[in-house]
């Protein structure tokens, strides 16, 4: 009876999800994120219905229109609301092509980050001994290190591409997600369900994932929302830089990156709009984020 007890802990019934969106939206400024947020998913996700053009099909692509202002038209009397690129390719369509492989490579990355180090975390904590003392030095270590510095060098070993750029996030990612499942879960473990559990004979694994898992989702989600904004900036650093996606994946970063060298002959548009979509998709899933810090750990709260 008290295992059966111990593994709905974590669950969150009815009343509990409305008090949790009643926290949330105590936080105007939040519930604006989460919309501006959700907008720019559904762009994302939507992007080859909602795209003016499709800015990487060479058969609508003209380079008479290269590096339009915002507002022009063309000759067939189409209007670049945004401008046209160095190419010739619609901005406005570009950033909403954009937005979609930057949010896939950071979410996408987030998530096996959040499985190997929850994983890694939590066993690491309900075992303990040596094995927990070899694998939080390791985390150390790595946390040590400026996360740019560590893509950076994944990189230039493995080489750019889409596999490979989520490979050097995950790579940089896991080790916060390992250290907050640990702290989450050393608290949990000497908790009386946890005891019952044990006391029942239960397998290790079934405790793990059953009943000290779940208990352990909330900082987990905090984190998780956190670092999918990291993940997002750092891929646009090294798409920026030259190391990250090719330039038949366009993300943000590159867009930036490919109308940098336009900024002194005044074409600021090229790279100055890219560069919105990105502070703006990196803020509201900051301030998302930071609501849920504070909504889980209400000592946080300012």
């Amino acid at each position: 009876m008290a295992g059966k007890a111990a593994t709905t802990t974590g669950a969150i019934p009815a009343s509990g999800w409305q008090k949790f969106w009643s926290d949330f939206c105590e936080s105007p400024t939040a519930v604006g994120a989460l919309f501006v947020f959700l907008v720019i998913l559904f762009i994302a996700v939507f992007a080859p219905f909602v795209s003016p053009t499709n800015p990487y099909d060479l058969a609508s692509v003209d380079i008479m229109n290269s590096r339009l202002k915002p507002g022009s038209e063309d000759f067939e009397g189409n209007v670049y609301w945004l401008g046209t690129d160095g190419a010739g390719r619609d901005m406005l369509s570009a950033i909403f092509y954009g937005l979609r492989v930057s949010l896939g490579v950071g979410a996408f990355s987030g998530v096996v980050a959040l499985v190997i180090g929850a994983a890694v975390g939590l066993s690491a904590a309900y075992f303990g001994g040596r094995f927990e003392t070899l694998t939080m030095r390791i985390v150390d270590i790595q946390l040590s290190f400026p996360s740019i510095l560590m893509a950076l060098i994944i990189l230039a070993v493995f080489g750019k591409g889409v596999e490979k750029t989520i490979i050097a996030l995950v790579l940089v990612q896991w080790a916060y997600y390992a250290r907050a499942a640990r702290a989450s879960a050393l608290v949990e473990k000497n908790k009386e369900y946890v005891e019952a559990a044990q006391c029942l004979a239960l397998g290790d694994r079934r405790i793990i994932l059953h009943h000290i898992m779940p208990n352990c989702l909330a900082p987990l989600i905090v984190v998780g929302t956190l670092q999918t904004a990291h993940a997002i900036s750092l891929e646009a650093t090294l798409s920026f830089l030259g190391l990250g996606l090719p330039i038949t994946e366009p993300s943000l970063g590159l867009l930036i990156g490919n109308g940098f060298e336009f900024m002194y002959s005044g074409d600021y548009w090229i790279s100055i709009f890219p560069g919105i979509a990105l502070l703006i998709t990196i803020v509201s899933i900051n301030l998302v984020g930071d609501q849920l810090r504070d909504i889980f750990n209400p000592r946080l709260q300012r």
